[in-house]
């Protein structure tokens, strides 16, 4: 059955799927572009990058200092975070399994807060100490899991939870005893908040993401494999514990960083793929690069409806994420297992 589902699967076929997405993301994101307090049209903005009209300053400034590095980095983030929750969800062979939920998010959040208490800035200072905030947790959650030499998924995914509440007990403790004003409005940016980007956090972020994507691919694979069942993938010649590890500390490297510039973003992990799963099955040839892409098509759109919603005002895009997440939680909660433990 296996073998049948990965002869489906073709290079033509992932460069179609992927083609189709890379068009869906640049439609959404000229979308986006248009939306706000300011209303841009479609038709300008069109006219503007094919030089058929000359630009205004005004609107120069709000598409492309404002709007596009947020758009951008909305982008990024919804990647990676999809990326993470397809490989945790193959190597843990749990559907439940996402960044945010194994507690890297909240552990690169603490990061943050260390680093504006020390009065760190947000282009290097404060991503250098998420993003050692995300790695301590993952090294954390493993070794706490490690058993013989290995690493047990059930008991992964529970210290992972436990770690998050702690973590983020950890973070309400901050916020409720300082009188620093700054920490007051991170409250806002723990509900995710892509209002301060910049161009340099795309400059950081970009290309790291592109190597550990890369990487990540490279195995998709072993994950088909591993999904299959352990054992089963050893005889196989997987390095499975090889993997595991390789995979986490990329996963939580890139995270840690998208963490520090846009806040916790939760569900965006465990959405994403799982919808890709249904629509174009589990072989992760096919799967990463979907959802991957997917995640970032999905959090542009929940970023673009966070700031119009109630305009002029704007809400946390990780609000817009948990209204659609939590519900969906609750449905593979009902029906988790049907189709990742029989193997």
């Amino acid at each position: 059955m296996r073998g049948d589902e990965e002869k489906r699967v073709t290079p033509l076929k992932v460069i179609y799927i992927g083609l189709i997405l890379s068009g869906t993301l640049i439609i959404i994101a000229l979308i986006s572009l248009s939306l706000g307090p300011a209303r841009i049209s479609l038709k300008d903005i069109l006219n503007w990058f094919i030089g058929y009209e000359s630009i205004d300053q005004t609107a120069w400034m709000i598409l492309f200092k404002i709007r596009l590095p947020r758009i951008l980095l909305a982008g990024l983030v919804g990647f990676t975070l999809s990326l993470g929750g397809v490989v945790f969800q193959a190597l843990l062979r749990n559907p439940l399994a996402e960044p945010f939920i194994l507690g890297i998010s909240s552990g690169a959040a603490v990061g943050a807060i260390i680093g504006i208490v020390l009065g760190l800035g947000f282009t290097f200072g404060i991503p250098l100490l998420s993003f050692l905030g995300a790695l301590f947790t993952i090294l954390l959650v493993m070794g706490i899991s490690s058993r013989h030499g290995g690493l047990e998924s059930s008991t992964l995914l529970l210290t992972g939870v436990i770690v998050n509440a702690f973590f983020t007990a950890v973070i309400m403790f901050f916020i409720s005893t300082t009188s620093d004003s700054r920490l007051h409005s991170m409250l806002f940016w723990l509900y995710g908040d892509l209002s301060q980007s910049k161009y340099v956090q795309l400059s950081i972020s970009f290309p790291l993401i592109l190597i550990v994507s890369g990487i990540i691919y490279v195995f998709s694979r072993h994950l088909n494999l591993i999904v299959g069942g352990e054992e089963s993938a050893l005889q196989m010649g997987v390095e499975v514990e090889w993997l595991k590890w390789i995979s986490f500390l990329g996963i939580s490297l890139i995270t840690g960083v998208v963490v520090s510039f846009s806040g916790i973003i939760g569900f965006v992990g465990l959405i994403v793929p799982h919808l890709m799963r249904m629509i174009l099955g589990p072989d992760h040839r096919l799967l990463i690069p979907a959802s991957a892409l997917g995640g970032a098509v999905f959090l542009i759109a929940a970023d673009t409806l966070a700031r119009t919603i109630i305009s002029p005002s704007e809400l946390p895009v990780g609000v817009i994420t948990a209204f659609l997440g939590a519900p969906f939680f609750i449905y593979l909660l009902k029906t988790r297992g049907s189709q990742w433990t029989q193997s």
